[in-house]
């Protein structure tokens, strides 16, 4: 579990204080609340943000249900960041469940069980509803000078692409290439065999290409970017940070360099990859699932380096409330 609080923001006189917002994401690998001080016009604030490291993939059963193992823990999850939300006086929450959710074959009963805990209905949002949060954020982020963006997220269940000039993006497509979806289902083995590797590659390539053929029917992209813990992971590891303006760290990611770790990354057991930058221990097991996808997205797209994005899809519902607020 992971827990980081901000300093109150600074208000501005004569305004009211911004409002108090909290989105609980609820993934294929943790549940995760960010509280902000947020506005409409101005930049979101973070006050408050908990991460607590799920998985959920690996308590689904031969029929993708949730287990009852997995409920338990999930709720426990949930009931952790309630208790800092209130804790954080947030003015209004935003539940939000993604891919395993979406797709477990019980999740209808999962989800009701955790409405009832959080006191408001989860919102289910759809892949493609994941791509466009995620590119508002990405927008916002890198501003109008970056011209047409191609954005790139891979979670737990399933990558995320979109691409566009504006604030809704020309293209979104979603596509169950999540890095815990391909581990448990193409590299059971720890370490996984060069085989299994290969497998992975292969599917990978044959689910990216009707989005392939897509991107090719729109522009060309001006700047790619690539949101997620997998991407941040992967660029700790085998990118390079780059100067630029502002406290946040900033990662740029080169295939070639990607490309270059991934078999020595696959050689590594679970256990040993903890000792490598940027790959923390709730993630060492899906990361090499991660980085195959990783590379062979950025190749099938013809992308030659990605520039990291630090906010992602729990900011860009933060910005979709503000709007329509």
């Amino acid at each position: 579990m992971t827990s980081t609080a901000a300093p109150a923001a600074p208000s501005t006189p004569g305004r009211a204080p911004a409002p108090r917002l909290g989105v609980i994401d609820i993934g294929s690998n943790t549940v995760h609340l960010l509280v902000m001080d947020a506005r409409y016009g101005v930049r979101p604030v973070p006050h408050a943000e908990r991460k607590i490291a799920v998985r959920l993939m690996r308590y689904l059963d031969d029929d993708g249900a949730v287990v009852a193992e997995g409920r338990r823990a999930l709720l426990a999850a949930v009931d952790d960041v309630m208790a800092l939300a209130r804790e954080s006086a947030v003015e209004e929450l935003l539940p939000m469940a993604t891919s395993a959710l979406r797709d477990a074959a019980n999740g209808t009963e999962v989800l009701a069980a955790i409405s009832e805990r959080v006191g408001r209905e989860v919102l289910v949002l759809s892949g493609e509803d994941e791509a466009r949060l995620t590119f508002l954020a990405a927008r916002r982020w890198h501003g109008w000078a970056a011209g047409r963006l191609l954005v790139l997220d891979i979670g737990g269940g399933s990558l995320e692409i979109a691409c566009g000039v504006d604030e809704e993006p020309d293209l979104a497509a979603s596509v169950p290439l999540g890095a815990g979806r391909t581990t448990r289902e193409l590299l059971p083995h720890d370490p996984p065999s060069p085989q299994e590797v290969e497998a992975l590659r292969v599917h990978a390539r044959t689910l990216l290409a009707p989005v392939v053929d897509r991107l090719a029917a729109v522009p060309a992209p001006d700047h790619v970017v690539a949101t997620s813990k997998t991407f941040r992971s992967l660029a700790r590891l085998a990118g390079m940070q780059v100067e630029a303006v502002g406290p946040d760290d900033r990662w740029r990611l080169r295939l070639a360099q990607l490309a270059d770790w991934v078999p020595r990354l696959a050689r590594i057991p679970a256990e040993g990859r903890t000792a490598l930058p940027g790959v923390t221990p709730d993630r060492t097991y899906q990361i090499v699932g991660g980085a195959v996808v990783a590379e062979e997205t950025m190749r099938a797209l013809g992308v030659d380096e990605v520039e990291i994005c630090p906010w992602a899809l729990r900011e860009g519902a933060v910005l979709q409330r503000l709007d329509r607020m």
